[in-house]
Formats: C-alpha cells, sequence, structure tokens
C-alpha cells in the first residue's frame, strides 16, 4: 500500500490509496476534482476507485467530474443511495472492497450522519474514519444520535494502538484547544498539542494520528476517565452521559 495525502477546499483532506502490484488507485471521498487530478498527476497513478464515507457535499462534491475523466468506480455507503444514485457498489456493515490486492473491511460508524462508513484495511492497520474521528476531535453529530457517535468512537478507540487514522479534516488545532478546556494537566495532551502547532506552523498535516495517540489526549475517547468527568463536575456519570456533554459544549466552543 502507498498513501499520499493532499489538502483540498478549505480544510479536507484528499487521500489516494494504491495498490503496488495491481496499480489500482482509490480515492477517499472525492472533495475537490482540481487537487485529486494535481495528486494523480504527481503520482502517476490512475484513478480506479471512488471510496466514499458520507454523504456531505464537501466529500462527494467532485465524484461526477472525477467519473467524467477517470471512469472510475464508486463505491458509496448503502444508506447514501439516495444521495449517490449513480454508484456502481453500496455497502454496508462488514463488506469487503478491494483495490487490487488491498482488501478493506466496511464499518458502518454512525453519529456524524446516519449513513457514516470508515474502510478499515486490517492487513495494513490503516482506517479511513472520514469525519467520525478527528486527531483531538470528533464529528459534530447531525442526523446521526449520540450514543450511536459514542459506540462508533468507542469501536475505533478498541483498534490495535498502532493502527493509523486519516481523518477527513484539519481541525487539530482547534479541537487541541478545547481538549486543554476540559483535560488541562493531560502530558500527552500538551505533547501532542506542541507536534500539531510545530507541523501546522510548517503547513504540514497533522493526519494520520494513531488509536494510541487518541485514546492518550482525545477527550472524545477519554469520556470515560475519571479525571475529565472531575473537571466536568459530573463524577460518577456513564461515559456516554459525559461524551454528550463534551460533544455539546465542543458544538459552541
Amino acid at each position: 500500500m502507498r498513501i499520499h495525502q493532499f489538502f483540498c477546499l478549505k480544510d479536507n483532506y484528499g487521500v489516494l490509496v494504491h495498490d503496488l502490484e495491481s496499480g489500482q488507485t482509490a480515492a477517499i471521498d472525492a472533495p475537490e476534482a482540481g487537487p485529486v487530478n494535481e495528486a494523480l498527476s504527481a503520482t502517476g497513478w490512475q484513478l480506479s476507485h471512488i471510496l466514499v464515507t458520507h454523504r456531505h457535499h464537501d466529500h462527494i462534491g467532485a465524484v461526477a467530474e472525477l467519473v467524467a475523466r477517470h471512469g472510475c468506480a464508486v463505491i458509496a455507503p448503502e444508506k447514501a443511495s439516495d444521495t449517490l444514485p449513480g454508484a456502481d457498489r453500496y455497502v454496508r456493515e462488514g463488506d469487503l472492497v478491494e483495490i487490487g490486492g488491498l482488501v478493506a473491511r466496511v464499518w458502518e460508524t454512525p453519529g456524524h450522519c446516519f449513513d457514516h462508513v470508515a474502510y478499515h484495511f486490517e492487513r495494513e492497520r490503516v482506517i479511513f474514519v472520514g469525519d467520525t474521528l478527528f486527531a483531538l476531535g470528533c464529528g459534530r453529530v447531525f442526523d446521526g444520535a449520540y450514543d450511536d457517535m459514542w459506540r462508533s468512537l468507542s469501536r475505533l478507540a478498541a483498534l490495535p494502538d498502532d493502527t493509523s487514522v486519516y481523518f477527513g479534516h484539519e481541525y487539530t488545532l482547534s479541537n487541541a484547544r478545547f481538549a486543554a478546556s476540559v483535560d488541562p494537566d493531560n502530558t500527552a495532551l500538551i505533547a501532542q498539542t506542541a507536534r500539531a502547532e510545530t507541523l501546522r506552523g510548517r503547513g504540514d498535516a497533522t493526519s494520520p494520528t494513531t488509536i494510541a495517540a487518541e485514546k492518550a489526549a482525545n477527550p472524545f475517547l477519554r469520556a470515560g476517565d475519571p479525571d475529565i468527568a472531575r473537571h466536568l463536575k459530573m463524577t460518577g456519570r456513564t461515559a456516554l452521559d459525559v461524551f454528550c456533554e463534551l460533544r455539546i459544549r465542543k458544538n459552541s466552543f
């Protein structure tokens, strides 16, 4: 597997996933055609697939243009079929997606929206999570439910610590500021914030992160930690209760 990541739109990430043996290449979502085409030119890869994580326009806006230019196959969540009626394949929980010799299992990860999926390449220990999980943050809950989002995040947190997590937006510094407001004494958070400031200072991406890094510093994965509950004056409340409070606070932060 080779992965090429680049910026799109205002703060989206575009990603190409390339199988060396077959030459097949998948774009994870399609935020903007120009940067995707530039990335293909820079790498010399040919676009064979688009793997859609969810229906929001900043993730599918360039699907039609890329299909028209490259003739690539579109794989989309079954629950987004009304938004992407022309997809070549619709997938649900447990389905396998093959990009040449690379195999991803589809995880349904509702919360940000009801149709959201992630693509987990277990052999390579890589997962593409769209807008479910971010470095030091998580997606806003739109037409999903808070308990769905908590279950999706908890499932991601159970992955091996060295799993690389590619996410959909560069929100890390703003997420870090919120995280510090609810978990101010977390040394892992302080270290990750310093690293993110260095990366962004030179224009580099903070994606990917790892499951280990997020379990150590991301308050949304640490909702069961007594320190966070105590800081929120929620000692004794469930992890779901604390998560909901964190997400509601972040909405207006």
